[in-house]
């Protein structure tokens, strides 16, 4: 049955006003294949009451409070994942801090301060594009700017599967260089208390743009988290993003099964321009194909979002706009062109190559989004929906809540 009739059999109580609970989240973002797997609503329960399942989605697995936190955080349930663009920054002197190259049908690169085309050298083992990324926790950690960085790292049991890691040492930043495509309900990893850290650690966050958004968002609306140190997030670094991939459609399904190779045979896999890369481990190209041939391995979610640039983060950095070996880099707050400081002469640095390939890419994306969304978008609304809203917006399409005979 669904949620709200279990509440109404729940002991004769009435119901308090406002009761939100995970099964509302369940039906309509879970089990409409519309997940995208960030861990938001992990991170955000004050009651530790979801972790994950034997399916690697978002589970109830103690008793719901009705909080509604789950929903609030969402980027594909409550959190209006446009509206996170525009939060205030801590230091922002405004004028330095501005949206540029917006236009009337969009937010351009967003707010950003500096941008360039950049590499590391010597060259990071296994770094991907330009390493910047790397050298820069490298150097952060380096001048204890930071305790630790939340990454992805490969598997110990699932070959290119990434799950979440935080990274201690310049050396296990580099054991965690390079990309991987699915994502790994990273912002589930902010529970720190298995990790000898500082009464009050400070933590990099690398991730896509939704879970960006989701940690901004948090830190904008502070409650108490449960286990979750949402609070220990001192630098967000967006990596620019269109998609996630499921693992088991991607790799195994597409890669290993119809195209015959085997994922211990792997040795780098990236999209660049628009193609599937997959070379093995001694570089030589075994994929080389349009993206959009592994189009049924996305995550359904990521099509309803216009948030390729991430702009909710302190920097944002990839492939697109510059030239192959090196990364684009947008510097978009204080915190961000401080932290870039610190790796900014162990960089090659030059003026972005290319920065309307990241307008056209980004149009793309969002024009994506706005025929896949089924509720308007609007960067200036509220920053959360209400479940009703959302129901009025999702029944009756292809990505309508689906009830759960309970």
């Amino acid at each position: 049955m669904a949620g709200y009739q279990i509440r109404d059999e729940m002991n004769d109580i009435e119901e308090a006003p406002g009761k939100l609970w995970f099964w509302e989240l369940e039906e309509a973002v879970i089990d409409a294949d519309r997940c995208v797997q960030c861990g938001a609503c992990i991170a955000a329960c004050p009651s530790d009451s979801i972790g994950i399942g034997a399916d690697g989605l978002p589970k109830l697995v103690k008793m719901c409070t009705g909080c509604s936190l789950c929903w609030d955080f969402c980027p594909r349930g409550g959190l209006r994942h446009e509206a996170t663009w525009s939060l205030p920054v801590a230091g922002s002197d405004g004028a330095a801090w501005k949206i540029t190259g917006a236009t009337g049908a969009g937010q351009g690169l967003g707010r950003v301060s500096e941008t360039y085309t950049a590499r590391v050298r010597p060259r990071l083992p296994g770094a991907q594009d330009g390493g910047v990324v790397s050298a820069l926790l490298i150097a952060l950690l380096e001048a204890g700017d930071i305790d630790g960085a939340l990454l992805a790292r490969e598997s110990p049991t699932e070959p290119w599967k990434g799950e979440p890691f935080l990274a201690r040492t310049p050396g296990q930043v580099v054991e965690c260089a390079g990309s991987f495509y699915n994502q790994t309900l990273a912002l589930a990893a902010l529970d720190l208390s298995g990790h000898d850290l500082p009464p009050q650690p400070r933590i990099a966050v690398v991730g896509t743009p939704c879970e960006v958004e989701a940690i901004r968002a948090m830190q904008a609306r502070p409650w108490t988290w449960g286990a979750s140190r949402v609070d220990a997030v001192a630098l967000t670094v967006a990596l620019l993003c269109t998609k996630s991939f499921n693992y088991e459609k991607l790799m195994v399904t597409e890669v290993q099964r119809r195209r015959g190779i085997p994922l211990e045979q792997v040795g780098k896999v990236d999209v660049i321009h628009g193609r599937m890369i997959v070379e093995d481990t001694g570089g030589q190209v075994l994929v080389d194909e349009p993206v959009r041939d592994f189009h049924g391995a996305a995550l359904k979610g990521c099509d309803e979002c216009a948030d390729f640039l991430g702009h909710a983060a302190d920097l944002s950095v990839g492939s697109v706009g510059s030239e192959d070996g090196w990364s684009s880099v947008l510097v978009r707050t204080p915190t961000g062109r401080v932290a870039f400081e610190r790796v900014r002469e162990r960089l090659e640095l030059r003026d972005l190559d290319r920065e309307e390939a990241l307008h056209k890419l980004d149009a793309l994306d969002r024009k994506v989004a706005l025929r896949s969304l089924k509720r308007p978008f609007d960067p200036s609304a509220p920053l959360f929906i209400d479940f009703a809203d959302h129901l009025d917006g999702y029944t009756g399409t292809d990505r309508a809540p689906v009830p759960r005979d309970r």
